[in-house]
């Protein structure tokens, strides 16, 4: 066993003593503007976390929540591995549902940990780690229920939901506050999603393949004729992110550092990092002999998709301990090199699919290592346990008092 973990990082690579001091510090701070948060949601979110015993952990819940996307995936590959269909009505119905549970059990479990006195930084951490998996998980489901098939469509999904989440939580870092605006992705986008998802389950995933003109009379023609309209809604959900997001993050950062007298400027590098995530998945998709020709699309999307939780959970930690901003991670190696290969043209099919195949493994125990050694350096560092709650004294916890605080 000795031997095994000699090819393991340690404890203290992963976080040091020193940082974990730093969690006294710990305050989460969250701003939520959404309207439908407000009036909508928020009542019944109050009343879904009635629904829990105290006995069960928010860590608990939230692993719960994210079980029903992976079931989601789960019936994705046995039902429709081409990710287009059409399938029975009854999967896409699943399809919404399980993303509605994920949301609901992704909100509850907050409350559930104020409703139990166990909140504490390891939640937060653990909350984010299993929205950042879902960004990928919750992408290929959603493709699914699209009908957007082995294509450039589905990657496009996956790069935004991937995309808007790093930028979140790199504002995060800078500003010590989730800020989620007016119009988000957890709550308005998501709910177009579930929607979406019912769509398909009543009138089929064809809808969104309609030409443009047909599915988008009055502003059809702005878009190429040879467009669907899945097209140009992947073109105007871009458009939105980058400049009611990915813009606004931008300048709540400039306008954290400008307070604390620090360069904004050094600060933008550290977006380099997820750039190079995304310009690796797309060189080697765009080179590759195998993955989108042979439906190994899936595989792939979890391969990155677990890299890119490993990167923004990373962050996260580094936030929670102050410690400095990561800005490299060994799941990138292969995708990297995956790129290069492919660019080179040293692939062929075969040892292309094994290559893919052995970085997932590796990708995979990666991360499954360093999250096991985090949570446990966590557990033992606040006392507490991950999975369940420690006995206490039955308390209820007041509310927090700013607007009601949501984990994206």
């Amino acid at each position: 066993m000795e031997s095994i973990r000699s090819y393991f990082p340690s404890g203290d690579e992963y976080v040091t003593e020193d940082a974990l001091k730093n969690l006294r510090n710990y305050k989460y701070r969250a701003v939520d503007k959404s309207f439908l948060t407000k009036y909508l949601y928020r009542h019944y979110w109050e009343w879904a976390v009635t629904l829990f015993p105290r006995w069960m952990a928010p860590n608990l819940i939230t692993l719960t929540g994210l079980s029903f996307e992976i079931i989601d995936v789960a019936l994705v590959l046995l039902m429709m591995p081409d990710l287009e269909g059409p399938g029975p009505a009854w999967l896409y119905f699943a399809f919404g549902i399980g993303m509605w549970l994920y949301s609901t059990f992704d909100n509850v479990d907050g409350k559930q940990a104020r409703r139990t006195g166990s909140s504490s930084p390891l939640g937060e951490l653990f909350d984010h780690g299993c929205d950042a998996l879902n960004c990928t998980i919750a992408g290929i489901v959603e493709a699914s229920a699209f009908g957007c098939g082995i294509s450039w469509q589905t990657v496009t999904i996956i790069f935004m939901t991937t995309a808007s989440f790093f930028f979140s939580t790199w504002e995060e870092y800078h500003t010590g506050v989730l800020y989620l605006g007016y119009i988000n992705g957890p709550t308005e986008i998501l709910t177009f999603a579930v929607l979406a998802c019912f769509a398909s389950g009543i009138w089929g995933p064809q809808i969104w393949h309609v030409p443009v003109t047909q599915g988008l009379p009055l502003i059809g023609r702005l878009f190429p004729a040879t467009w669907e309209l899945m097209d140009a809604l992947l073109a105007l959900t871009v458009v939105a992110m980058v400049f009611g997001h990915c813009l606004i993050c931008c300048w709540n950062v400039y306008a954290a550092c400008k307070e604390q007298k620090r360069s904004f400027w050094a600060t933008l590098p550290q977006l380099a990092q997820y750039f190079a995530f995304a310009v690796s998945c797309y060189v080697w998709l765009r080179n590759s002999t195998t993955i989108l020709a042979d439906n190994h699309l899936v595989l792939f999307l979890i391969t990155a998709g677990t890299a890119f939780g490993r990167i923004v959970s990373k962050i996260i930690l580094a936030h929670l301990t102050e410690m400095p901003f990561p800005s490299y991670t060994v799941q990138m190696i292969p995708l990297a090199l995956g790129a290069v290969f492919s660019w080179l043209g040293l692939f062929t099919p075969r040892t292309e699919l094994a290559f893919l195949v052995i970085s997932s493994v590796f990708v995979v125990v990666a991360y499954l290592h360093w999250a096991l050694v985090v949570i446990e350096r966590f557990c033992e560092f606040l006392g507490i346990n991950c999975l369940s709650i420690r006995p206490q004294p039955d308390i209820e916890r007041p509310e927090p008092t700013h607007e009601e605080p949501r984990v994206y």
